[in-house]
């Protein structure tokens, strides 16, 4: 006869179990879901036991890791496609194309150096932070608790002996996986045994509220939807509360996920700044389309050589093509990042950093961000105020037999170690059943054996909750009702430790006779109150100093807590936050969402919150608009997590919460959060100053180019002179990633604005169009190139004012101060504008210049151009000094 161990074994061997074509669709799902948990098992030819390492092993390499198509990296091939394919570099691959068909290689070449100089850098930020991102994601990548088989285990080991914690991406069809409150489904799973399991599928379906699942069959007929599938779990979704077994159907692609996902690859909701730079982009790509005829034509007419013309024409496009756009974009996102994450903060999603740099509003639980989330038992009194080892003795079995979500509180009560001792628990006590924690009852209750005589339901949870439910209270050894007196002495007693800082958790009992059938939540009702148990959880150090630093710069910090008013108001004093009127969530219960936000604008703290709550008051804040970050750790914050522009959260929290945000914090600290905060404005103000560079730059070009045109009897740049100064200007820029911001830029938050990129460009950008122009007279007049034999030094005057203005505006523009005076740039920006500076001075006097047509300039061009820049820089200072006393902005 086999046993069953070899009768596993063989199904398992079965050729007929092709772990390959475990079934991923709805359908196939369905037909799992109708039939019963052990054929289930046979079907997928594994156990309750669950597969061996090396059988997990070969599947995975059959069917791959447990990773949907939007969580893996594109390759490097579509990379460099993405980074080719930016709007600019695409303008410049016609005009190359043109260039080359018309004759002009040099021009055609030159162009396609910057296509490539454009690409390549673009390619390399992106594929360095992509690599990154991934190494950053690994370090809070999702676990799930499975079961395994193998010879490390021994015969007698029990079914939690044998669990582990695994990487996600390592499940295979067959696992046998375990769920409790808090985690996220890691695949798609058949439930196999469940107690009181509901899941949240809002995610997926679009429900509300969270559904029960069981391990039930259940008869599925026609094309079923998902909300009917009450024994299948999705990956993706996440338990609200209950505890399950489950063993795993489908993984990766062969998910519903998975499968919607694959319709989803790469499209990502844009936030405000990416709009803005689309915006930006397509106006300067339309700015040129318009001018660059209107330059064709007047070059037409004044010259009379339609090629020429058409080839100048083509150069002024490139010069207008803001072609390194993408590049710093990305180089800035990409250094932010990795900067970012030596400050242990680990960037989910590189484009939440400008949201983050933008966010004047944070809202953040209580525990773990004021408090030091260490929380310590220091009370356990019975119902009038004495202290009693027995109330201690029913919380320690109701923490020590639960499975379900186990928090901090029930780390505290375990500590106590000697109550294990010297109950005997193990010998004198067994678990019969569980009724799992939820945030609608806010308790806990398991049932314990103790020798055989009866059965004790023990219940610990939330005061009120508790209170609510119990009808006598122990006595010293006696029962006696809870009527009105005793009732409200014992809530004065949880005031009275609430105001004291200490968190009072209720615990109570009920008797039952021994039984077979489980327990449910009807049961916990007629309980004996024993008394309360009173937890600690000091201010943090760096919470005070870090509130003051968020308040520097400009981010109101906001209270949103679960827990009750009284400890809220003592820990917000200890830590300096003026708690104002707090809120209570019934309060808001009734409000509409306009009235909502009113409220919540003005309020610090808000206590006793539903997840709902917490949803609305974040919704209503964006609404008025607030740019809002939420961080959170727990189950109850997945849904806020998601609803704010930034979801914070940390690596110990729990996997939904993880998933849901953002921005994962190594250390859940306001300090932590404040140097984010600083390092997401840093990244935005660089990337505003290349746009601010860009279009004012290219308006003014535009002016100078038009004058030149109109009133010269030549052109006042060959086309590939042009596309060399552009190429040089394109090179200096791609140092501003690394540049620093003032300290006063960093103290505010910084949000688009779509109307301060147009006011800029058209009030900054012709200032250099009349230093051109300056130079445009001083070349004529006072050095005679004023005829066509004279182009080449004209043209040569130009090309070095025209490239040194452009470099030095860099320097005007990234400050809002005197620039090398006030504030100096890095060190990697000074090197490279002054190498651009002294390569552009040096090309009309080499070899190369001459054959790209240029003249050397006379000593005594150099010293007009010292006066025209020195005069362009005052006049630049003195209108940007203008410029923000009327607009109180620069950058």
């Amino acid at each position: 006869m086999s046993t069953p161990a070899a009768a596993s074994q063989s199904k398992r061997d079965d050729p007929r179990r092709d772990a390959g074509a475990i079934p991923a669709r709805t359908g196939e799902l369905a037909r799992l879901a109708g039939l019963d948990a052990d054929a289930v098992l046979v079907q997928l030819g594994t156990s309750r036991g669950g597969l061996t390492d090396d059988e997990a092993a070969a599947r995975r390499a059959k069917v791959g890791p447990n990773a949907i198509a939007h969580e893996k990296p594109p390759g490097w091939y579509a990379q460099l496609w993405h980074a080719f394919l930016a709007p600019f570099n695409l303008v410049l691959a016609v005009l190359a194309t043109l260039s080359a068909a018309t004759g002009d290689h040099e021009a055609g070449i030159i162009i396609g150096v910057m296509v490539v100089l454009s690409t390549g850098l673009r390619f390399a930020q992106e594929f360095r932070s992509s690599k990154a991102a991934e190494e950053l994601r690994a370090m809070v990548r999702t676990r799930a608790s499975v079961e395994r088989q193998g010879d490390d285990f021994a015969p007698e080991s029990t079914p939690a002996m044998r669990r582990r914690e695994v990487q996600m991406d390592d499940l295979v069809p067959g696992d046998v996986v375990y769920l409790s409150a808090g985690d996220m489904v890691p695949a798609d799973v058949r439930v196999l045994a469940a107690k009181d399991l509901f899941v949240s599928q809002a995610a997926l379906t679009g429900e509300a509220l969270p559904v029960e699942k069981s391990e039930h069959a259940i008869a599925v007929t026609g094309s079923p939807g998902l909300t009917e599938l009450a024994s299948i779990c999705f990956l993706g979704t996440s338990v609200v509360s209950g505890t399950a077994s489950a063993v795993v159907v489908s993984t990766g692609n062969r998910t519903v996920v998975g499968g919607m996902a694959r319709g989803l690859v790469g499209q990502r909701t844009m936030t405000a700044f990416d709009i803005g730079v689309k915006k930006v982009s397509w106006l300067l790509i339309s700015f040129m389309l318009v001018m660059v005829p209107v330059v064709f034509l007047i070059n037409w007419l004044t010259k009379g050589s339609p090629m020429e013309a058409f080839l100048f024409g083509l150069a002024v496009a490139v010069g207008l093509t803001p072609e390194m756009l993408p590049m710093v974009v990305t180089a800035n996102l990409a250094r932010g990042a990795v900067t970012m994450s030596k400050h242990k903060t680990i960037v989910k999603r590189l484009n939440s950093i400008q949201n983050f740099g933008a966010m004047d509003v944070l809202c953040a639980d209580k525990t773990g961000t004021l408090t030091q989330d260490k929380v310590v038992l220091e009370r356990y009194v019975n119902a009038i105020g004495e202290e009693d080892d027995w109330v201690l003795s029913l919380a320690y079995l109701n923490s020590y037999y639960q499975t379900g979500l186990r928090n901090l509180l029930d780390v505290a009560v375990l500590e106590h170690g000697e109550i294990k001792r010297e109950m005997a628990i193990d010998k004198a006590y067994g678990k019969v059943d569980e009724i799992p924690f939820d945030f609608s009852r806010r308790r806990m209750s398991v049932v314990v054996d103790h020798e055989g005589r009866h059965h004790q339901l023990i219940c610990k949870g939330a005061a009120e909750e508790i209170l609510a439910i119990c009808t006598q209270v122990h006595d010293e050894d006696r029962v006696i009702p809870l009527d009105a007196t005793t009732l409200a002495d014992a809530r004065g007693l949880v005031a009275e430790m609430n105001e004291d800082g200490f968190r009072a958790v209720a615990v109570a009992y009920r008797d039952f006779e021994p039984r077979s059938g489980p327990y449910h939540v009807a049961d916990e009702s007629g309980l004996v109150l024993a008394g309360f148990i009173g937890f600690l959880d000091p201010p943090k150090e760096t919470a005070a100093p870090a509130l003051r630093a968020l308040a520097a710069h400009g981010v109101a910090v906001k209270i949103l807590t679960g827990d009750n008013d009284l400890v809220s108001r003592k820990i917000c004093h200890d830590v300096g936050l003026d708690p104002g009127r707090i809120v209570l969530g019934a309060e808001i219960a009734g409000m509409d969402d306009a009235a909502l936000g009113l409220l919540a604008h003005g309020t610090t703290v808000f206590c006793k919150l539903a997840p709902d709550d917490k949803v609305r008051i974040v919704r209503s804040l964006r609404a008025a608009g607030h740019t809002v970050g939420f961080m959170g750790d727990g189950i109850n914050d997945a849904g806020a997590l998601r609803e704010a522009d930034v979801g914070i959260s940390v690596d110990s929290a729990v996997d939904i919460a993880k998933e849901s945000a953002d921005i994962i914090l190594l250390e859940k600290s306001l300090m932590v959060l404040e140097q984010g905060v600083v390092e997401g404005r840093r990244t935005f103000g660089n990337t505003i100053k290349y746009i601010k560079m860009a279009a004012s730059s290219n308006f003014g070009n535009v002016f100078s180019v038009l004058v030149a045109s109109a009133f010269l009897p030549f052109l006042p740049m060959l086309p590939v002179q042009m596309l060399i100064q552009n190429l040089l200007y394109d090179v200096s820029q791609t140092a501003i990633p690394f540049d620093n911001m003032d300290p006063e830029y960093l103290a505010q938050p910084r949000k688009w604005r779509a109307d301060d990129i147009g006011r800029f460009m058209v009030l900054i950008g012709p200032i250099s169009s009349i230093f051109d122009i300056v130079t445009f007279a001083v070349l004529w007049y006072v050095f005679g190139a004023n005829a066509p034999a004279r182009a080449p030094l004209f043209q040569a005057g130009w090309f070095i004012e025209g490239l040194v203005s452009q470099t030095l505006i860099v320097h005007m523009i990234r400050t809002a101060k005197v620039p090398f005076v006030q504030s100096r740039a890095a060190a990697p920006v000074l090197a490279m504008t002054g190498l651009v500076i002294a390569i552009g001075a040096w090309i009309p006097f080499t070899r190369f210049g001459a054959t790209t047509g240029f003249q050397p300039p006379p000593a005594g061009f150099f010293a007009f151009l010292l006066l025209i820049l020195i005069s362009y820089m005052v006049l630049t200072q003195i209108l940007k000094v203008r410029y923000i006393r009327r607009f109180r902005a620069w950058l």
